[in-house]
């Protein structure tokens, strides 16, 4: 397979599916610990079997000595770190707390010996024109029981910029399916994997109504 989009758990003891709804038929209330080697089991998986994995994670309170113990695990594999600028801050939970506005795609390769280079040898985009500082607006809620999603504008410039036609893409916390709506609309093959089976039910059915063409270019 070419090509990992992973965005799901950001937060042990309170862990968030998709930006704001909580799993609803499983418990994910895991200690650090258990967090921890939850996201490198993950990892290690995605690593085997694909090139390049795009892992999108929120730094909070609950989950940060975590994923920087993570960060420093597989040094020797990340390549780049995107900001994924949100344009709007939701308010802090207190006093004192920073408004937080962004999160962060770490970029990981499983050849280490090309994690050591800022280039990407698989990519589709010239010099100079993709940064890596990504101001793009969070996606909107779908339906009664679905909060706001990772928004398909943010799928769309990873899988365009480093997948081609008829590539595999995996999504291994499928949620709400936009992984695999961008795939279709851009042409790509899609590996959806999703535990709660009503947010299975809900992708499948929103990736089967889906038409097969791209809204956006390459940028």
């Amino acid at each position: 397979m070419n090509l990992r989009i992973r965005s799901g758990k950001y937060c042990s003891r309170q862990i968030v599916k998709e930006l704001t709804t909580k799993y609803q038929n499983y418990d994910d209330n895991l200690s650090m610990e258990d967090y921890y080697d939850f996201n490198k089991k993950i990892l290690d998986e995605l690593l085997r079997v694909s090139k390049y994995v795009f892992y999108n994670v929120q730094f909070l309170t609950g989950n940060k000595p975590a994923l920087f113990k993570l960060i420093g695990e597989y040094s020797e594999n990340i390549k780049e770190f995107i900001i994924w600028d949100k344009n709007v801050a939701q308010p802090a939970i207190r006093d004192g707390v920073m408004n937080s506005q962004f999160e962060v795609i770490l970029v990981l390769t499983s050849e280490k010996s090309e994690a050591m280079s800022r280039r990407f040898q698989d990519s589709n985009f010239l010099r100079g024109t993709l940064s890596n500082h990504w101001k793009i607006g969070r996606g909107k809620k779908l339906a009664k029981d679905h909060g706001a999603v990772f928004p398909e504008e943010l799928a769309e410039k990873i899988i365009l910029n480093f997948s081609n036609e008829g590539d595999v893409v995996i999504d291994p916390f499928m949620g709400s399916g936009t992984t695999g709506v961008v795939c279709k609309k851009t042409k790509r093959k899609f590996v959806g994997i999703e535990i709660d089976p009503d947010y299975f039910d809900f992708s499948k059915n929103r990736i089967n109504t889906t038409n097969d063409k791209y809204l956006f270019g390459v940028c």
